[in-house]
């Protein structure tokens, strides 16, 4: 049996964007994870070492969101994805969404969104 456990609309505030003013005043993003392993035994004994620690993996996503400045949310919401198949093992698969606000596009629109899946056996 695969499960999903799924953290949605998480929120950080951080300095990635092509323009250099995106990257020294910063703005709003948010990311969906989509996170596919066997949850069954955790499930069955109601036991949080055997499934995944969210609060871990939100604290991670900080990290890395926060960790380095990027011109693309491409590159971020990829950048994730390797990590957290390498940083949780439990995994099999995730499924990454990373939104960014207030877009510099020359017109409205509420958010633009890079998604990335990936496989442990990719």
């Amino acid at each position: 049996m695969k499960n999903i456990v799924r953290i949605k609309n998480a929120v950080f505030y951080a300095y990635h964007g092509a323009l250099k003013e995106e990257q020294s005043i910063g703005g709003k993003f948010e990311a969906d994870v989509d996170m596919f392993f066997d949850f069954s035994e955790a499930a069955e004994n109601d036991d949080l070492s055997k499934t995944i620690n969210y609060d871990e993996v939100y604290k991670f996503i900080n990290g890395v969101i926060n960790d380095k400045k990027y011109y693309l949310i491409e590159t971020l919401a990829t950048i994730i994805a390797d990590n957290l198949l390498i940083k949780f093992p439990v995994l099999d698969k995730v499924n990454v969404k990373v939104r960014k606000s207030n877009v510099p596009v020359g017109g409205i629109i509420d958010h633009v969104e890079a998604e990335v899946e990936k496989s442990r056996n990719e």
